[in-house]
């Protein structure tokens, strides 16, 4: 099977997506699947062409970003054309996009149209993007009601990653959408260990973590506000790191202050090792994303979690058993569990053996892309028939 996937972002662009997009492509190849990804060449210095070490071949078109984490082809360049074009000149049997606000799966759409092969989008997002800036939070939803339908309506079918995104989706499209969960590269993570700078800079803390894109839905504001709050001695005994980047950084940079650390983006390996460091770990969502891959690899690593529902949350963290759940990203109850927390290290260290236990069980990309497979394999059958 030959698939070309038209990706918003690649490594070594840093986050979610682009974990879960290059993992499902590295384990479709390893399982003898001809994948060719067609993405934005960002940041600047990536490779143009490149093979990875599983065979996927990667093809990184000239653009930009006129909104932070929004990227557009250089459409003014022949060069971008030219490649664009290149792609129709190749035979694939499926193509791939992931979430429908992203130009590339305008792209897969036209490709789809053309060549008459089968489409299959996977959806990320489980809510209206919602951003810092009114404005462009207003754009978005407009494009959302607009091109994002037409994207859902379009595809030959809809993946979902989460059952959120899959309640989403129904809102534009009544087709069955299957939930396939992601995986998590698992050796990958047990390879690396814990952060000994973090360890001994913090010694005698409880370690307090959030990792992930910056974002104004992913509630971070109301994690320090949270810390803030917290009563004097509680707060001596804790540190919140902070690790990410996004249009949020300077903003809550602003409104931080000890025992908030703000790291800033780390290598994926690194963000590992201070994941393994930290006792306790804030997802504090608001609706939005799809499913996690920070709140996963937090629990993988070992954290307690306290955690919104939003952003698949709920449906990998059972309160009192993998975590603490929330009903909303609010400041007050994030502080009320942060307290309880601190106060029970036995009941941290069960939920985060549980925690791990449930990533395991559940999260192992060995497993689940074979339900990928199966399901390309009926997409094509159905279309032979």
């Amino acid at each position: 099977m030959k698939i070309l996937a038209f990706v918003p972002y690649y490594p070594p662009h840093i986050g979610g997506l682009e974990n879960y997009a290059e993992e499902l492509d590295k384990h479709l190849s390893l399982k003898g699947t001809n994948v060719v990804v067609f993405t934005p060449r960002l940041p600047g210095n990536s490779p143009e062409n490149e093979t990875d070490a599983s065979g996927v071949r990667i093809i990184r078109f000239p653009a930009f970003e006129i909104v932070t984490n929004y990227p557009l082809p250089k459409f003014w360049l022949p060069k971008f054309w030219r490649m664009y074009h290149e792609l129709f000149r190749e035979s694939f049997e499926l193509t791939l996009s992931h979430t429908r606000f992203f130009n590339t799966s305008m792209m897969a759409c036209a490709y789809h149209k053309v060549k008459n092969i089968p489409w299959l989008h996977i959806e990320h997002g489980s809510a209206f993007v919602e951003l810092s800036n009114k404005l462009t939070s207003l754009i978005s939803r407009g494009y959302d009601l607009t091109c994002g339908r037409h994207i859902l309506r379009s595809s030959t079918a809809n993946i979902s990653i989460s059952g959120a995104v899959k309640g989403f989706i129904g809102r534009f499209d009544k087709r069955e959408s299957p939930v396939i969960y992601r995986g998590l590269d698992l050796s990958e993570i047990d390879s690396v260990e814990p952060d000994a700078e973090l360890k001994n800079i913090y010694q005698n803390k409880i370690i307090i973590a959030f990792a992930g894109r910056l974002y104004k839905w992913k509630g971070v504001a109301n994690s320090i506000e949270a810390i803030g709050q917290l009563p004097a001695e509680i707060k001596n005994k804790v540190v919140f790191l902070v690790i990410g980047d996004g249009e949020d950084f300077q903003h809550l940079e602003k409104i931080s202050a000890p025992p908030v650390v703000m790291l800033g983006s780390l290598p994926r390996q690194k963000v590992f090792a201070a994941l393994k460091t930290a006792d306790i770990f804030i997802h504090s969502a608001l609706p939005g994303g799809g499913l996690s891959t920070s709140l996963l690899e937090a629990m993988y690593c070992g954290c307690a979690i306290i955690a919104t529902p939003d952003e698949g949350a709920k449906e990998v963290i059972v309160d009192r058993e993998t975590g603490l759940l929330i009903d909303k990203s609010d400041s007050q109850l994030i502080k009320e569990k942060i307290i309880e927390l601190c106060e029970n290290p036995v009941d941290r260290e069960k939920y985060a053996q549980n925690a791990k236990q449930r990533i395991r069980e559940n999260f192992d990309w060995n497993k689940n892309v074979d339900k990928y497979i199966r399901y390309f394999a009926e997409i094509l059958q159905s279309k032979h028939k």
